[in-house]
């Protein structure tokens, strides 16, 4: 059983106070796991799916790509759910370096790194939108598509426009619009992703 019975509980408070809503199943498992996380319903607005993002992650995951986070709270948040399930790889982006290079965050120092390594991978950008710059740069000048990119970065420096940027590549992608994410957001939307992929079997 993936799901706790307190969170299934939750999962019933939430389904009432929403109501009708127009996200399809599938996107609402997603969307209620992102408002359990953050008590915020405002993310029956602000959250995103595009480009078939749900089938191609589902695909993914029960294929066994690797999952790449941008920091390691997403990967601690993630942790428990993809090792129940496919037991995906799982690299932290900020992990990967020991330091930056001249001019970038070590961030996305360390998810350059993971692109040249992984680019087919799942990539989640929870806290940073350097990060997500750096991977859409990455993504627009290559060949290679990536399962599906998570951007979900929280903050007032340069996310709007991360996001923003994200939006205009033709690639699987969630998103949040706005400053509003970060890693409980981020984390929920893998760990939502997993079940559903498990469910697919």
């Amino acid at each position: 059983m993936l799901n706790h019975p307190i969170l299934e509980e939750s999962f019933k408070i939430i389904d009432h106070e929403v109501g009708n809503h127009n996200f399809t199943k599938n996107e609402y498992a997603i969307a209620r796991r992102v408002i359990h996380a953050t008590a915020d319903f405002d993310y029956l607005d602000l959250l995103q799916f595009r480009h078939n993002a749900i089938a191609a992650a589902i695909i993914g995951i029960k294929n066994q790509v690797p999952i790449v986070t941008d920091v390691t709270m997403v990967k601690q948040g993630i942790r428990s759910m993809v090792t129940k399930t496919f037991k995906n790889e799982i690299i932290s982006a900020v992990e990967s370096v020991k330091v930056a290079e001249s001019g970038k965050t070590r961030t996305e120092t360390g998810l350059l790194k993971c692109w040249s390594k992984y680019p087919e991978a799942v990539y989640v950008i929870g806290n940073a939108p350097t990060a997500l710059l750096a991977l859409c740069d990455r993504i627009y000048t290559s060949k290679i598509t990536p399962t599906l990119v998570i951007g979900v970065p929280v903050g007032f420096v340069s996310v709007v426009e991360s996001k923003q940027t994200l939006a205009k590549l033709t690639i699987p992608q969630i998103l949040t619009q706005g400053r509003k994410g970060g890693s409980p957001v981020a984390a929920a939307i893998v760990n939502a992703l997993c079940v559903l992929a498990w469910e697919n079997k």
